[in-house]
């Protein structure tokens, strides 16, 4: 049966696991559909794409209605960040869906490859913790709650609820996350625990959010962490938890478009990215695509529940694209609380 794009995330539940293995026609393992992997990155004639799941929804909106539009064809797979850019180093996609930005390890990789590329900025993310609509007891958690949950000294120690604050119930947290692998799991941890990948290990971990909201929704005492979009598909299921940064005075705030754009959805809010092998866009339907992207992104982020950058930074952002300058604008790590436009004035490197 065919699945647009338009039903994808609010289709989730019934979708399910079938997504990971391909219940879009255009998931397909790189390389799969099209011939063999060339070195300028993906197959003649083939635009492909790998990487976050999180950006996922908004790569199968903008591909589903570039190929109407257009007749080419784009492959969009889903292995996590990290497996993205392994692939992207490998020559194996032109494009890397990515949820953070590229650490340094991947740009020695890419380097040692021969592989330049562009760094997008295509949309935000309201990260959003949720539980249970049953957890009756909270709607806000602080950082440093969140902290007191996930850090690595917690594994195997803080376990219920009560732990964290006496009032709630003498009851089992059931955790759900990101799988380490994803660009979802390095932000949070980075957000939250002050380092990427620092973080317990006994939880409920995927890189499929559909597996974690269905964890979340079948557990009373379930806690976990998903993109917006997955949340708000779901809303009815969920509950999203207001979060209370002890570094600024806002108080609680929950997840929102209006949030995130007033800078007010702190620290979870979060730019999302694609990046380009530069040899791949010297291919005409490679160009035409990003092109494509970035005219329409905007627009189709928004109806897949994703949040669009401010128009100066997609201005920018052409610019990159128009003037080839290669590189990342970061130091080989997430960065926490940054706007966009700062980010895009950096000179890449």
């Amino acid at each position: 049966m065919f699945l647009s794009w338009r039903g994808l995330v609010a289709g989730s539940a019934m979708c399910g696991l079938a997504l990971l293995v391909g219940c879009s026609p255009k998931t397909a393992p790189s390389g799969s559909a099209g011939g063999a992997a060339s070195a300028s990155g993906g197959a003649a004639g083939v635009i492909q794409i790998d990487g976050s799941s999180t950006v996922f929804p908004v790569a199968e909106a903008v591909a589903e209605e570039f190929e109407t539009e257009t007749k080419n064809r784009v492959t969009v797979g889903r292995s996590g960040t990290g497996g993205g850019f392994k692939k992207f180093i490998r020559g194996e996609v032109d494009i890397c869906n990515a949820s953070r930005p590229i650490l340094t390890d991947e740009m020695k990789g890419a380097k040692e490859a021969g592989i330049e590329f562009l760094e997008l900025p295509i949309c935000f993310d309201a990260l959003t913790v949720a539980v249970n609509p049953q957890a009756t007891w909270l709607d806000s958690i602080t950082v440093e709650e969140l902290k007191k949950i996930w850090e690595l000294a917690a594994q195997e120690k803080i376990t219920k609820w009560n732990q964290i604050r006496p009032e709630w119930p003498d009851e089992k947290i059931a955790l759900f996350g990101a799988g380490s692998d994803s660009g979802t799991f390095d932000y949070f941890t980075e957000a939250v625990c002050g380092k990427a990948k620092s973080s317990r290990g006994d939880f409920t971990a995927s890189e499929d959010d559909n597996t974690l909201v269905q964890g979340i929704e079948g557990d009373k005492f379930a806690l976990g962490y998903i993109p917006f979009a997955y949340y708000d598909a779901n809303k009815a299921k969920l509950k999203a938890l207001k979060i209370d940064w002890e570094k600024d005075t806002l108080g609680p705030i929950a997840p929102s478009a209006e949030a995130v754009v007033g800078g007010q959805y702190n620290p979870l809010s979060r730019p999302l990215f694609i990046y380009v092998n530069k040899k791949s866009l010297e291919k005409p339907e490679v160009k035409t695509f990003i092109d494509y992207y970035l005219t329409n992104v905007a627009k189709l982020a928004a109806e897949v529940k994703y949040l669009p950058l401010p128009a100066k930074a997609y201005d920018m952002v052409k610019d990159r694209v128009a003037k080839v300058k290669t590189g990342s604008g970061f130091s080989g790590a997430p960065e926490v609380g940054l706007p966009v436009e700062d980010i895009l004035k950096r000179e890449p490197k």
